[in-house]
């Protein structure tokens, strides 16, 4: 007869015992996740280098904007910095020669838009169709979308205009115009020296208010432009008042194709 095995009873000591090391083994794996999900945060932050990981399909448009309107304003203060020390560094440098460029270029610098400007003028603002009308337009099927957005030449006919109204100084969102400058549509904003603006978007011109005025008005392109905004909500509104520009503070270097070797 086989000899049978005594099981020894289960006592409260065994069950605490079990119960303690149970524990210990819960919290080990917790502090393994705590660690691990650490770690993972702290690479993505490092490759995202501050960014969003998210695709740009969900990430808001107007939040991109504004994101990149901040860097470029920054390396723009940055560029302005620079530029005042090589300004600075040019003055200590002596000799007749020297002097006489640096006073050729000195004058120059108002006309070219380097120094700021201000005085009586006109400031003109567009905008874009109001939303409700966007939303009848997307429904009936017209007019065509791009009909209700103010586009780079709607901008670019009223600069060129106050330019022929003797404007002394422009300015499209506080941004001076000069010789170089170029206006590029971007989908719903428009970029100007590297900068994505959005509507409503604000010319301010110095000169002559009567004559801006006058050459606002016998603008072919600007008659057209206003027949489309009367009819469909654009926005075109003018006024005469006291205008502070800001000298431009880019670059001044031109970039430009090369033949290939």
């Amino acid at each position: 007869m086989a000899q049978q095995r005594t099981v020894p009873p289960v006592t409260t000591r065994h069950l605490r015992r079990h119960a303690r090391r149970a524990l210990t083994s819960w919290r080990l794996l917790a502090v393994v996740a705590f660690v691990a999900a650490g770690a993972l945060f702290v690479t993505s932050s490092i490759d995202s280098k501050g960014g969003d990981l998210r695709s740009n399909s969900v990430t808001d448009l107007g939040t991109l904007v504004l994101g990149q309107r901040r860097d470029t304003d920054a390396a723009q203060q940055r560029v302005a910095q620079l530029n005042r020390e090589v300004d600075s560094l040019s003055r200590a440098v002596t000799g007749k020669q020297v002097q006489a460029l640096q006073a050729k270029a000195e004058a120059l610098q108002a006309p070219a838009g380097l120094d700021p400007m201000s005085g009586a003028g006109v400031e003109v603002t567009l905008t874009d169709a109001p939303e409700d009308v966007t939303d009848k337009a997307i429904a009936k099927g017209h007019p065509a979308l791009d009909t209700l957005v103010v586009h780079q030449q709607d901008l670019q006919a009223v600069v060129n205009a106050l330019w022929l109204g003797g404007a002394r100084g422009i300015s499209i969102m506080d941004q001076r115009i000069i010789s170089t400058t170029g206006i590029k549509c971007a989908g719903p904003t428009v970029i100007l020296h590297g900068v994505p603006y959005s509507p409503p978007y604000v010319i301010k011109a110095v000169g002559d208010p009567t004559a801006l005025l006058s050459a606002l008005d016998d603008s072919d392109y600007i008659d057209s432009y206003r027949t489309v905004a009367d009819a469909y909500g654009l926005g075109y509104d003018v006024e005469t008042t006291r205008v502070a520009l800001k000298g431009y503070t880019g670059t001044l270097e031109l970039r430009y194709a090369k033949p290939a070797a």
